[in-house]
């Protein structure tokens, strides 16, 4: 039997000074669509996420809050823990930076850099930023960071440098020969022309920090938060401890992240890992930000949107749909409320949840809920319209174009809409002599049911079980594209009908 192909996906580590926001489920469930994906088309499925507890963003919460930061890591931890449970994110694993398997590989990476000569001790002076645990370029006025707004501090103390300058021109043949390196091309355009720019060597360890993992062979200093935050992608999958996990795993299809901490992914990370002998990542997507109707999110402002009042409001199914439907992956967007609203009741209510619904009332009203045989018309217009589905969908998926690969599932979700009006089964039944057409057109409606019970899994687990438990159908055991053949369900199967799939919304 031969092995399944190997695919490896991750999104950033996030920081536990709070719980989850809409920004990290949002590159959480992004993750959890392609990994489920992937799945269905049979890849063996490794999905990273985690939470970073180191640094001194942590340090300066945890005493904010009465805490130690261990203290304040677990108890953020575990609402991670239960977001992803409740958003039904299907991770493989999930590290924290605090773990002994993390913290050991780190120190064998500071460990190689420094016999290889890629680091050494020198003085670092300049503003930083304790919130994005970055370093800002010089200024003789106290800045603003870029990034987040806050006032930058001033830093001086003596440091360990990593040779970053060193890889410079191999960062940029990376983004020249590799261009789907770095997604989508406008990040990509970005980070090459920041990196053609000139970089410098970059301070990787600071000793007036406690919070961190110490140097292996210089324990005064300890790891700076981001280089040992992009070490998890390799720690986890077992760089230094297991060579063939890791070599199945490793070089990661994709790292999930938003727009904000591309430089760190895509210029500091794909030097480290070429400094320390390992391939780049084959791909850095780096997804835009959300505002809220027309403003963006802040904690002063109160408006940032909550997973679980959404989840709760609309259901987690609605959620994941929304934030992959309403914008092309790699853009920034709105979050408005009327938008969610109206895609939950015209889309999901009205299209899918009202075609589910009417085709299994009307198989209980003219077959006794069994499914027909197709009689004299084996093939017809939905047989048809399936038939690029796979082809169409599995391009804009793996091109991680959610909202394209949504919006040809739901051409075809419409055209099933349409064939219902063109059919008139209602008209149909009133005809002995048409039966074998009324059989045909019901069987081709519930296979075209059957057929988008596949198609939205990934997006929607839950929409996706609840048709297949109508349609009595058992957990699908084929790959996609197999089981994405016309004509897979079985007649005489006995429907077991149930409740609309999305109640309308007043």
């Amino acid at each position: 039997m031969m092995s399944k192909p190997s695919y490896y996906v991750t999104t950033p580590i996030y920081y536990v000074t709070d719980g989850p926001h809409v920004g990290n489920a949002y590159t959480t469930i992004a993750a959890d669509v392609i990994a489920r994906y992937k799945r269905q088309c049979g890849y063996d499925v490794h999905f990273l996420t985690g939470t970073d507890e180191h640094g001194l963003k942590i340090e300066r919460a945890a005493k904010e809050k009465g805490l130690t930061p261990r203290e304040l890591a677990d108890s953020v931890v575990e609402r991670f823990h239960e977001a992803w449970k409740r958003l039904n994110i299907t991770h493989n694993d999930f590290i924290s930076t605090t773990e002994e398997r993390h913290e050991r590989i780190v120190q064998h990476v500071f460990q190689i850099l420094h016999d290889k000569g890629d680091l050494y001790l020198g003085e670092y002076k300049g503003w930083y930023c304790v919130s994005c645990e970055s370093f800002i370029k010089e200024s003789k006025e106290k800045p603003n960071c870029p990034e987040c707004g806050r006032p930058a501090e001033w830093n001086a103390e003596t440091c360990y440098f990593f040779k970053m300058e060193k890889y410079q021109q191999h960062l940029l043949d990376l983004y020249n020969n590799h261009p789907g390196f770095v997604q989508p091309t406008s990040r990509l355009n970005e980070i090459r022309a920041r990196v053609a720019g000139g970089i410098r060597d970059l301070s990787v360890s600071r000793t007036t920090l406690e919070w961190a993992v110490p140097f292996p062979f210089d324990p005064e200093h300890r790891a700076y938060v981001w280089v040992d935050a992009l070490i998890n992608y390799i720690s986890a999958i077992g760089f230094g401890s297991d060579d063939d996990a890791f070599r199945k795993r490793w070089p990661a299809d994709a790292h999930l992240i938003g727009k904000d901490i591309l430089w760190f992914h895509a210029a500091i990370w794909p030097a480290l890992l070429t400094a320390i002998g390992l391939e780049p990542p084959k791909r850095v997507f780096a997804h835009g930000w959300w505002t809220h109707n027309g403003e963006k999110m802040s904690k002063s402002k109160g408006n940032f949107v909550n997973p679980d009042e959404v989840a709760d409001n609309y259901g987690v199914d609605a959620l994941r749909y929304f934030l992959l439907r309403e914008l092309p992956f790699g853009q920034d967007g709105d979050f408005r409320d009327a938008s969610l609203h109206q895609r939950y009741n015209s889309e999901l209510a009205g299209d899918l949840g009202n075609l589910v619904y009417r085709t299994l009332s009307m198989m209980d009203r003219y077959f006794d809920g069994v499914v027909p045989e197709p009689a004299g018309e084996p093939a017809g217009p939905l047989a048809e319209a399936s038939a690029s589905l796979y082809v169409d969908v599995d391009e804009q998926m793996n091109n991680l174009q959610y909202s394209r690969a949504l919006d040809r599932i739901w051409e075809f979700v419409r055209r099933s809409n349409r064939y219902v009006e063109e059919r008139k089964p209602w008209t149909l039944a009133k005809d002995p002599e048409k039966r074998n057409e009324l059989a045909a057109t019901m069987y081709h409606l519930a296979e075209a049911i059957r057929i988008l019970s596949l198609l939205v899994y990934s997006v929607m687990p839950d929409a996706s079980q609840a048709i297949r438990k109508q349609l009595a159908l058992p957990e699908e055991s084929r790959v996609l594209e197999e089981a994405l053949a016309w004509g897979g369900l079985p007649a005489g199967t006995r429907i077991q009908r149930g409740d609309p799939l999305f109640p309308k919304k007043d």
